[in-house]
């Protein structure tokens, strides 16, 4: 039902920032949670950050809390992870994905996360 779109990845140097961009296409982007996951090399998929359909509730995992940052702008279909302060450890594959939502405005649970994008590659570098 939607398609997602992840971009604004890149090298950078322990310290810095990139902010990732997910652009949405399809019906009712604000009907659906959106988060933010990672999957460093060889291993699993992890969540970072979640936001809800209004874009008042955020969600985030420790590793990256008080230094990343999730938002969205309904109106233009996206959704954005502001990542400051980068370490080595950040350096992943990062994908945006969208959990719909009936009417709740709260952050989608893990196995609510139906559609995902292609990902887009962060690395870090010492």
């Amino acid at each position: 039902q939607v398609q997602l779109v992840e971009s604004g990845g890149g090298l950078v140097q322990a310290g810095g920032s990139l902010r990732l961009s997910c652009a949405a296409s399809g019906r009712s982007f604000s009907s659906y949670a959106m988060g933010w996951f990672l999957q460093a090399p060889g291993k699993e998929r992890e969540f970072a950050a979640a936001i809800s359909r209004s874009g008042i509730v955020t969600y985030y995992a420790d590793s990256v809390k008080d230094r990343f940052t999730i938002s969205r702008d309904n109106a233009k279909n996206t959704v954005y992870l502001q990542m400051n302060r980068l370490k080595p450890e950040d350096t992943a594959v990062y994908f945006c994905a969208a959990a719909p939502m009936t009417s709740d405005d709260r952050r989608g649970l893990p196995s609510e996360y139906r559609y995902w994008g292609q990902g887009t590659q962060v690395t870090v570098s010492s």
